[in-house]
């Protein structure tokens, strides 16, 4: 029992990891797409760059969730539980961010016709 426990917190850990790893890759790959679209006067760069943050984040609020598996004393349980509201928390703006930026893009579309 002991080795199928070792196993699982291996596998999460490296999860885990691939998570975070994931997260930080598209959050930079966002920002810097987000530069060249600003730099480039691309109108779409807000709803480019808050869909890059939110596909990050994510990743990052995945990695949090399965943190929760080899958490053992209650301190860490509420710290990653602080974290994962945090995140979700962040996501959700970034999602009504979006909703709204499209809104706003689909508006001046429809006005341009």
């Amino acid at each position: 029992m002991e080795l199928l426990n070792d196993v699982l917190h291996l596998i999460v850990e490296g999860a885990i990891l691939l998570f975070e790893f994931m997260g930080v890759a598209v959050l930079i790959a966002a920002g810097v797409r987000g530069i060249w679209n600003y730099l480039s006067r691309d109108p779409l760069t807000r709803l480019k760059l808050a869909k890059g943050m939110a596909m990050g984040l994510e990743f990052k609020l995945g990695s949090e969730i399965l943190r929760t598996v080899v958490v053992r004393q209650m301190s860490e349980i509420m710290i990653v539980g602080a974290i994962i509201v945090l995140r979700a928390a962040l996501t959700f703006l970034i999602h009504w961010e979006i909703k709204n930026e499209e809104a706003e893009v689909e508006a001046k579309l429809e006005h341009h016709q």
